[in-house]
């Protein structure tokens, strides 16, 4: 029987540098046991050490609050220092997949915008840490593809007081995720295949939202909880990850429109990630056996995990290949190989691309200005993802017309909606049903010119 491939994906929330005082943890020590410390050292190594009496949450403490869950990269310095080390092709070689690659990263990127608390000192604005990313690899002579790394899309909703050390779930009350993509799109001239949700949480709102945009949906964190999982309050009751319905196994699946975490009929894909260097829904030897059993038995399997880049994510490499190589010895005529989200996705998908033909024109007549949009394949959602830069500077998405499902739209500009002449520039982006994607951004004011106003165009 032909054996599948193991597909193993580095997948990291990228949210930049993060800072925690230590009365701040003693804080969240707290709110864990119930029991109030004074915020010393040395009470901190009790608690790691388990010489502290907490109510009966010892062992849980001293995972949620180890050295290394606590070993922030407190800014930039760090971070890059971090990177530095392990962006290295001498590194990544070390962590050879069955074909000789090296290690794979999949930056699944934050914007931290619109928040007005935050004493974790976050590096707040548009384009910050992605832009950091792209300008670190442009200044060591190297680019993302070079290794095969993928930049993807990972979003924060917003706290109902714009904390950005506080954990929420709705997409609807968090305007700035929108705008986040009309500027990533507009500005930068990228739109996400993939994504990973914050705090692993995805709501009925976030869903139907996705189901527009996005093919590839790397959150499902579906296990079975531990005694020490269910006694962590702080994300009891499917608080933030719920994905206590999904498959716990790793099987991607179309979500239903009704629940995201059961089997439906909807585009999008989900698949599983667990974590790594945290305090649950962790990836184990067992769960690497797993993958490759299905392997094994002539499935293609996506192996996704997941950490941050405020932590050393050396530590997590190193776990997870320890895991890998004794798998390998299991199950020794599987091939395992480190790989990109999106290449991933569209290989054990047999994902057979064609290019999505995306056009975008303005046209005029009797006064009436109009953006047509067209594909040659169909669309992956009900609309491309239409994005306007005002003359004043606002960035925002907006609807189009539907004129034949799936294959053409329009956008009339005036009273209404925006008038052209309050237009700076249009981007329009679109994933296709078969793995592909196009950009078209349009500088309005070259609008006419010999170069028609396309400022942009870009396929995948």
């Amino acid at each position: 029987m032909k054996k599948g491939s193991v597909y193993v994906l580095h997948c990291i929330d990228t949210e930049g540098p993060l800072y925690e005082s230590l009365s701040a943890t003693f804080q969240r020590i707290a709110y864990l046991t119930g029991v109030n410390l004074p915020a010393t050292k040395e009470n901190l190594r009790k608690v790691q050490q388990k010489e502290i009496d907490l109510n009966g949450f010892e062992e849980v403490a001293s995972r949620a609050f180890s050295p290394h869950i606590l070993g922030y990269n407190k800014h930039w310095g760090e971070v890059d220092a971090m990177l530095e080390r392990m962006l290295g092709g001498e590194y990544r070689l070390r962590y050879k997949d069955s074909f000789g690659g090296g290690w794979v990263y999949n930056w699944f990127i934050l914007d931290w915008v619109g928040f007005t608390v935050n004493p974790r000192c976050r590096d707040i604005g548009y384009h910050n840490i992605y832009d950091h990313y792209l300008d670190f690899y442009a200044s060591h002579g190297t680019s993302p593809k070079e290794w095969g790394d993928e930049f993807h899309w990972h979003a924060h909703p917003m706290s109902v007081y714009r904390e950005a050390h506080k954990c929420a779930t709705s997409f609807l009350n968090s305007p700035h995720i929108f705008e986040s993509l009309a500027r990533r799109l507009i500005d930068r001239h990228d739109f996400p295949r993939c994504f990973r949700a914050g705090f692993h949480t995805e709501r009925p709102d976030s869903h139907w939202f996705l189901e527009q945009f996005i093919p590839y949906d790397f959150s499902n964190q579906a296990m079975v909880l531990t005694e020490d999982d269910v006694k962590q309050k702080d994300l009891a009751g499917g608080r933030f990850g719920d994905w206590r319905r999904a498959p716990a196994n790793w099987d991607w699946y179309h979500p239903s429109h009704e629940d995201y975490q059961e089997r439906g009929h909807c585009n999008r894909i989900i698949f599983r990630c667990l974590n790594v260097g945290t305090r649950l829904r962790l990836l184990t030897q067992e769960e690497v056996d797993k993958a490759f059993h299905r392997a094994d038995c002539g499935e293609d399997t996506v192996l996704a995990f997941t950490d941050h880049d405020f932590r050393d994510l050396g530590t997590g490499v190193e776990e997870v290949y320890c895991y890998l190589q004794k798998a390998r010895d299991r199950y020794p005529d599987v091939l395992w190989k480190n790989a990109g989200a999106y290449e991933a996705a569209c290989t054990v998908l047999h994902e057979t691309r064609a290019p999505v033909g995306l056009k975008a024109e303005l046209l005029s007549a009797d006064g009436i200005h109009q953006l047509l949009v067209s594909c040659e394949e169909r669309s992956f959602g009900p609309q491309p993802f239409l994005a306007l830069k005002l003359s004043s500077g606002r960035y925002i998405m907006d609807n189009l017309d539907v004129q034949e499902p799936k294959r053409r739209w329009s956008y009339t500009l005036d009273e209404h909606s925006v008038p052209l002449s309050d237009v700076e520039k249009i981007g329009v982006a679109t994933n296709s049903t078969c793995g592909s994607g196009a950009l078209v951004v349009i500088d309005v004011k070259q609008q006419g010119t010999r170069e028609g106003g396309i400022s942009a165009e870009r396929t995948w």
